[in-house]
């Protein structure tokens, strides 16, 4: 869910199916164990702080129709109306309910897991689009990553007359904006996505200015993505997605500094050393398939890192980690405050 979560999330469903044969513990696919932070002493505390609700903007704006856009996909674009709204991800649906437009939302994706949207109909799961279910709603404007497909849906979809905006992915800070400005200009409120772009980026502005600095003493931060119940476990390097949530943490990408180029690659005890993190990210539910931080030590080489000696875990809700949107706020607080503690001290 390179979500998935956005455009990272992407990746690691590609290597998710090509994967189950890395090594590790499989672990329990159930209940989670203790959760961790950077603390030792607060290894049992609650992994989130992340509210499942997005916050709509004061005034609902009112779309000026019609406009004519440029799709990520090259496709020139034009939406005549935005009754009925189809966001193909998570990503692309909080950003739609954030601009205050969520009651024109016919259907989600199945990581839209916030309040919001959690009673609306399933039309994609992990970017794999149903066009029949999505022509069905009778849309008027479908919003999709460029990683949704099949390539035929998509065609499908266009080809029944539908406007379909194609989204270019996440892959960190830096593409908030852009990718609140593509949604709010398709659906005719740019004003109102330059707003939610200033009071996004104010936000996270305020959220750095809290991180503490000791000196160069930066904590070596390691994103592992986890499905025990596949035997799925890898290590992010460049591009997975993580480095500018990391940084922006005060930390150092341990996977990335480590000379890890791919996206992903399977953890080994010999990359976990090298990576030598202090702490590791990780995904809420992929921490709960492992049996928690209990089972997660238990994979070969995370117990002799430094983060596996200490059980620094930060794990952040799967549906919002990578989502790089209106909550990256909320997720850069949460990895803050597991990170240092609430009063700031670096553990």
């Amino acid at each position: 869910m390179r979500t998935r979560l956005a455009g990272a999330l992407l990746s690691v469903l590609a290597l998710s199916l090509t994967a189950t044969g890395c090594s590790g513990s499989s672990g329990s696919s159930g209940s989670s164990g203790s959760s961790g932070s950077a603390s030792p002493s607060a290894a049992t505390a609650g992994p989130e702080t992340v509210a499942d609700r997005v916050e709509p903007l004061t005034d609902r704006p009112v779309p000026e129709l019609p406009v004519t856009v440029r799709s990520a996909d090259g496709t020139e674009v034009t939406v005549g109306s935005a009754d009925r709204l189809v966001p193909l991800s998570g990503s692309l649906s909080e950003i739609v309910f954030t601009l205050g437009l969520g009651d024109r939302v016919v259907a989600r994706d199945l990581t839209a897991t916030f309040q919001q949207a959690e009673q609306l109909p399933v039309v994609t799961r992990g970017h794999d689009v149903s066009a029949e279910s999505v022509l069905s709603l009778r849309p008027d404007l479908v919003i999709a990553e460029t990683g949704t497909g099949p390539e035929e849906a998509i065609r499908q979809i266009r080809a029944a007359g539908v406007p379909v905006l194609v989204v270019a992915p996440a892959t960190g800070l830096d593409d908030v904006a852009a990718r609140i400005g593509a949604v709010a200009d398709a659906l005719g409120v740019p004003a109102a996505g330059q707003q939610l772009t200033r009071r996004s980026q104010q936000r996270i502005d305020a959220v750095r200015g809290d991180v503490p600095r000791d000196g160069d003493a930066r904590p070596r931060i390691a994103f592992l993505y986890l499905r025990g119940s596949a035997s799925v476990y890898l290590i992010g390097g460049r591009g997975s997605g993580a480095t500018s949530l990391i940084e922006a943490a005060g930390g150092v990408d341990a996977g990335a500094a480590s000379g890890l180029e791919k996206d992903f690659t399977a953890i080994t005890s010999e990359a976990l050393v090298k990576a030598a993190p202090d702490a590791i990210l990780v995904m809420s539910k992929g921490l709960e398939s492992v049996g928690g931080v209990d089972g997660l030590t238990e994979i070969p080489g995370v117990a002799q890192t430094p983060a596996g000696t200490d059980r620094r875990i930060v794990s952040v809700e799967d549906g919002v980690l990578l989502n790089y949107g209106p909550r990256t706020d909320q997720v850069l607080r949460s990895v803050v405050e597991q990170l240092y503690g609430e009063s700031g001290d670096r553990a």
